[in-house]
């Protein structure tokens, strides 16, 4: 059980706890959230013994093991599984002295030991976790100097999973894991065997992998139960009635305030007025909760483009040798909000570099609209960034003409503050550098926006405004993220990177999931998909029979739901497509070239339409009728 009571501490006279508490029973699985800057990496420091409190005190029971991944592991010749195997030190050490033992009772105290901590299947136990998080076995056996940086952040996240420490700290451990690796991880959290406190951002895996929220506001901890949208549920049905409150007690002291000032001078009233001057000083003052700073992500908007923006031709793409895509057939259009998925190393972001012209077609062909801008982001222009620059100089090299209140107001439109603005890039969190890298991306108002995981480093209130802000912009978007929240309310096309080729998706968010999480099968025993169908119906019934058919009737009113969404949407888009066409100035002989692409596309979008809604339709009635059965 970790205990922390009344803890406070303080950084060069700010202080970011006062009078703090909490316990964490053992083996609970907590999200840690609060604002940027509020203290939730101090707090693991104050836990680790790394910091010394200005008061109070953190408890663990004796001997506890705490552990986290405060760095990436160096570049080395040791293999990734040495180096994995070697992150649990009391197995290392226990192994290595059982070579070397001459006295009996040592030798089977050490082997007891060795059988207590499951020692023997540490190999393939830390084999299975590599490859959750994206090392096949080959990859396992090569040295660590033979990777990046973000993937060594992925093997120290490894060894210290490895270790299995009684209180295991992780700070926004997905932001250097794709979506495959981030939902491995979700599952692993679930089931790991100790306590474990996460800070992280990601919606999901608060949901999902967790069964309390620790909020850190306002130098105190709160402890929620549930996942995070309990929490926001909670939290903010607590803030209503702490205004509500609030309210009333101001009422209250103004009317006493109002006999005091009336009566206090009169004697027939002086002992009343006294009593109640007795009360006010007796209120204990209830504060209306603030309310956050708002967050915000302001996209410039383009002018609209004749669809299509991008088409692509028997495309080929690779960076020298063999091609990494092939046969790629593809258009976007300027109203399309596309995810890519995929496993990791099938060529998502070799796919948005060539959207973004950084990559050239090897064969076939790729034809871009004349008037084209592209806007691109990805994590690694966060770190490009001049960190002795302010945010306001890398501006003002973009735009040396622009006056400078308008360069502020750019700022501005994606929450950096005028304090903010000019303080050099090194001293920003990376959130702000996040948005500093998104505002440089989106500068010249592109028409296509390509973003790589762009919501690393953003806390949940300014993932929720880039949402709102993607929702809002009326360019195309390729997404390419592992936050499911964003992917699942921005993205209406889904395209599948796979084998070497790039193909729309058939199913949705949901399935892809299970098809990451499903367990592979083993080889030669792959049954083909119609045997698998047809094995099901012979299964023998069991006593829980309504349970397939509440399943079924769930999943006829999610596909309702979505041809709902998607009947909507093709609607938004025909009545932009409208406005468009009934522009006199279009049917200009100078433009017909033009007007003729815009009808071809509206012929396109009716024929869409006609075939959403007699989807709609048809889920309608296969719903209503699951309802009657």
């Amino acid at each position: 059980m970790l205990r922390i009571k009344d803890i406070s501490y303080s950084i060069e006279g700010r202080p970011l706890f006062a009078g703090a508490s909490a316990t964490i029973p053992e083996g609970h699985k907590v999200g840690l959230v609060g604002p940027n800057g509020a203290g939730k990496t101090t707090l693991f420091r104050l836990i680790r013994g790394e910091l010394t409190l200005d008061g109070g005190e953190i408890t663990l029971p004796s001997r506890a093991k705490v552990g986290g991944v405060a760095q990436e592991v160096p570049s080395s010749s040791t293999s990734l599984l040495d180096t994995v195997l070697a992150a649990d030190e009391e197995r290392a050490s226990l192994l290595a002295e059982s070579e070397t033992a001459t006295d009996a009772h040592r030798i089977a105290d050490i082997q007891t030991r060795l059988v207590d901590i499951d020692a023997w299947s540490g190999e393939a136990r830390a084999s299975s976790i590599l490859r959750g998080l994206g090392f096949d076995n080959e990859a396992q056996a090569r040295p660590c100097s033979d990777f990046s940086g973000g993937w060594r952040m992925r093997v120290a996240l490894a060894g210290v999973l490895f270790a299995q420490p009684d209180l295991l700290l992780l700070d926004e451990p997905t932001n250097y894991l794709d979506l495959e690796g981030a939902l491995w991880l979700e599952q692993y959290l679930a089931r790991y065997p100790h306590t474990v406190i996460v800070i992280s951002h990601d919606r999901d895996l608060l949901n999902r992998a967790v069964g309390a929220i620790l909020h850190l506001e306002e130098r105190q901890l709160t402890l929620y139960q549930g996942g995070y949208d309990t929490f926001a549920r909670t939290r903010a049905l607590r803030r209503e009635a702490q205004a509500a409150q609030a309210k009333k007690q101001d009422t209250r002291r103004a009317h006493l305030q109002s006999f005091v000032d009336r009566f206090r001078a009169k004697a027939s009233k002086a002992k009343q007025a006294q009593a109640r001057v007795k009360m006010l000083e007796k209120m204990v003052p209830i504060t209306a909760p603030e309310e956050a700073a708002q967050q915000v992500f302001t996209f410039p908007e383009p002018e609209q483009l004749s669809p299509p923006i991008i088409t692509m031709e028997g495309a080929a793409v690779g960076y020298g040798g063999p091609a990494i895509l092939k046969r790629l057939d593809l258009r976007i259009d300027q109203d399309d909000r596309i995810a890519l998925l995929g496993r990791n190393g099938e060529g998502k972001s070799t796919l948005s570099k060539f959207l973004a012209d950084k990559l050239a077609a090897m064969e076939g062909k790729i034809t871009r609209s004349s008037k084209l801008r592209i806007g691109y982001f990805a994590q690694h222009q966060v770190d490009e960034l001049h960190l002795d620059e302010t945010p306001l100089q890398h501006l003002r090299s973009q735009r040396p003409d622009e006056a400078q209140a308008k360069l502020r107001a750019r700022l501005a439109g994606f929450g950096l503050r005028a304090d903010q603005a000019e303080t050099a890039v090194g001293k920003l969190s990376g959130g702000q550098k996040a948005r500093l890298s998104l505002l440089l991306a989106t500068l010249d108002a592109p028409h296509l926006l390509i973003l790589d995981e762009p919501t690393n480093h953003l806390d949940i209130e300014s993932r929720e405004a880039l949402v709102s802000a993607l929702t809002e912009y009326s360019g195309a978007v390729i997404l390419v993220s592992h936050d499911m929240h964003l992917l699942s309310l921005v993205a209406d096309r889904l395209w599948l990177v796979k084998d070497g080729g790039v193909a729309p998706y058939s199913g949705d968010l949901d399935s892809y999931r299970a098809e990451l999480l499903a367990p592979p099968a083993p080889a030669g025993k792959q049954k083909p998909a119609k045997q698998a169908q047809k094995a099901t119906p012979a299964a023998a019934p069991t006593p829980s029979a309504p349970k397939p058919a509440r399943d079924a009737r769930q999943n006829l009113k999610k596909a309702l739901r979505e041809s709902e969404a998607r009947v909507a949407k093709l609607a938004e888009m025909m009545e932009k497509l409208d406005a468009i066409m009934a522009d006199p100035k279009l049917y200009a002989t100078a433009r017909a070239a033009e007007a003729e692409r815009w009808s071809k596309k509206h012929a396109e979008l009716r024929t869409a339409m006609t075939r959403a809604e007699a989807l709609w339709l048809e889920a309608l009635e296969n719903y209503e009728a699951a309802g009657k059965s």
